[in-house]
């Protein structure tokens, strides 16, 4: 019986038939005294043992919840040589096999390009749900895999993937893996696959004679400061940058002076070119649209395909990305990190663990394109990609191993991250889950090869060096056209920083920050070495200080003690337009010098009144 349906029996009343008998207070207080005592000690034993308990419960959930506040990230204890194998026994599809997947998240009704990708032969799409699909999702030639069905597989990732998110395509990843998958191309319903050959520029096969001697072109290693590139520059769009770039990194558009070759074979993780709309963050895409006008980017298809060496990094995405067997395990989508922010997190954090096995990335000439017809999302989703993403890769290129197995240091750089603050403890669980369930699939986990990180690094020679000058491609820059006078004068721009970059710019924002400050420090990051922001109310986020208008001048003298080495100092506010390049014929003595500024402003201060 429910609790709910009992029913509560009232105790019945009895009728006494005693005649009632005057009650004697103090008869009865002196004929019960003994019993009085003993009862009453009772009461106050039971009482104080109540609010001692009380207390001491207290006390131990208080310090239960402040050890709770302060519980360090817990290392998950697996045993990778005893996970019982898990195969496919609920789907209808649990015999099938092919090596070659495409593997998309779905949370409308198939798109036309959707459609044309299920018609591209010797591939088979998956298409995965999750709880905004349509219930009646259905496409001829592509397998779907409905949050009902996936729940059946039993992979141990299901308990911490969210329901309405893209993310749940790693239960499609396992799920290829499971039906013998050796190469997994990683895309988006709404992407359309140039001339319909997903083998038209990736590098399908790696282990034929062909393929391991050919020399692909590689970034430099001659700085050992740079650990990021910005690939669109390579291929044509220097004014562009792709969503995961710190934004540091941005007015870097300096094109490669000279390349390295390296034999290619250890390609496992390819990166695709979109034309149209590329992968851009929300900065970009809200600074450099004109009104309602769709982007429509093209990049050079004729560019040579470019590899990183270990210890250069770059942005990759979770929809024009290839992965070969021996990346499968960089395929997991972290689920403690907003939704734009994991697909780029996974793409860093596999590179680095890519060159235990000796393995690198290649990006390619288009390979998609995508319509503009997706709203950008806010720069609220990608705050903590911008906040953190340039101290995560300096972090990974400085990290380092002692373990001795892949699957070890996989789970050491999770929960070395966790401890970093770049995701949370929930992903270190969902690393060891997801490493499970690979083993459980069948998956191998490769061999490790010595790492060329800590190696010296041998200067090139004249024979060593290839030279590619990349095409200059029609492109936007702050919702301008760029034409060949822009790109001739980023030529002089490009001289005249060499030269004249140690200059701070100080810039006073008198409206919103929010876009006019990602603007300008967009466009006059690209010329400055260093740019301050100033506005009535600070926003850490965006780095903007805090500097009353009619009140500047007392701001300034932390800025020059800030920037002691500056050569010199130039204020604008934003509805002034510096024209740059006539800086190249300027005089810099006219220029607020450190050492003058900070003397002339020290007796200014010592002569007006502070309300001044």
């Amino acid at each position: 019986m429910l609790v709910q349906d009992r029913k509560i029996i009232k105790p019945s009343k009895t009728q006494s038939t005693k005649p009632q008998e005057h009650f004697n207070f103090s008869t009865w207080v002196s004929s019960n005294f003994p019993k009085i005592i003993v009862i009453s000690l009772l009461i106050v034993t039971v009482a104080v043992v109540f609010f001692v308990r009380n207390d001491t419960v207290s006390i131990l959930y208080s310090g239960k919840s402040r050890s709770k506040s302060l519980k360090p990230t817990q290392f998950p204890k697996i045993s990778f040589s005893s996970i019982q194998p898990n195969s496919d026994k609920s789907s209808p599809f649990a015999t099938f096999r092919s090596e070659r997947w495409i593997v998309v998240s779905v949370s409308n009704y198939p798109f036309d390009s959707l459609r044309s990708l299920v018609k591209i032969k010797g591939w088979q799409v998956l298409a995965v749900g999750n709880s905004r699909t349509p219930a009646n999702w259905e496409l001829k030639g592509a397998i779907f895999l409905s949050l009902e069905q996936q729940a059946k597989l039993e992979f141990r990732i299901l308990e911490y993937l969210p329901y309405d998110s893209y993310v749940r395509k790693s239960v499609g990843y396992l799920f290829a893996i499971q039906h013998g998958a050796k190469i997994i191309f990683d895309a988006d319903d709404r992407g359309e696959v140039i001339d319909w050959e997903v083998g038209k520029r990736f590098d399908l096969d790696l282990f034929g004679v062909d393929a391991m001697q050919e020399r692909i072109l590689q970034y430099n290693r001659e700085n050992p400061n740079r650990t990021v590139v910005n690939p669109y520059i390579h291929f044509g769009q220097r004014s562009v940058w792709p969503r995961g770039l710190p934004l540091e990194n941005v007015g870097e558009i300096v094109h490669e002076e000279y390349y390295n070759e390296v034999f290619g074979g250890m390609q496992f993780i390819q990166q695709g070119i979109s034309n149209g709309l590329p992968d851009v963050d929300s900065v970009f895409y809200l600074t450099r649209k004109l009104g309602s006008e769709a982007f429509d980017m093209s990049f050079d298809e004729h560019a040579m395909k470019v590899a990183l060496p270990q210890g250069v990094m770059v942005p990759l995405n979770s929809f024009n990305t290839l992965f070969h067997s021996n990346a499968f395990w960089g395929l997991m989508l972290p689920v403690s990190v907003s939704s734009m922010a994991s697909d780029v997190l996974r793409g860093y954090w596999a590179q680095r663990l890519l060159w235990e096995v000796g393995g690198f990335v290649v990006v390619y000439p288009p390979t998609i394109y995508r319509k503009d017809e997706i709203e950008a999302y806010p720069f609220s989703e990608e705050k903590d990609l911008h906040v953190n993403v340039g101290r995560l890769i300096k972090y990974l290129v400085s990290w380092r191993s002692g373990k001795h197995r892949l699957f070890e240091k996989i789970m050491e750089l999770s929960y070395s991250m966790a401890k970093e603050g770049f995701w949370t403890e929930k992903d270190v669980k969902f690393t060891g889950a997801w490493l499970q369930d690979l083993l459980a699939v069948g998956y191998q986990q490769p061999r490790l090869m010595a790492l060329e990180l800590d190696r010296p690094r041998a200067s090139s020679g004249d024979a060593d060096r290839k030279e590619f000058i990349p095409r200059k491609l029609p492109s936007v820059h702050l919702a301008v056209e760029e034409s060949g006078a822009v790109n001739y004068e980023i030529g002089n721009l490009i001289r005249w920083r060499k030269s004249f970059s140690n200059v701070v710019l100080i810039l006073f924002v008198s409206g919103p920050v929010e876009r006019t400050a990602l603007e300008w420090r967009l466009l006059y990051g690209r010329i400055f070495k260093t740019v301050v922001i100033l506005s009535a109310k600070s926003d850490v986020d965006l780095a903007v200080e805090e500097a009353q208008p009619d009140q500047v001048y007392k701001y300034l003298p932390k800025i020059f003690e800030r920037f002691s080495s500056a050569e010199g100092f130039l204020f604008l506010q934003d509805n002034t337009i510096l024209n740059y390049w006539n800086l190249m014929q300027g005089d810099k003595t006219k220029l607020w010098i450190t050492d003058k500024v900070m003397h002339t402003l020290n007796i200014i201060f010592s002569i007006l009144p502070s309300t001044v």
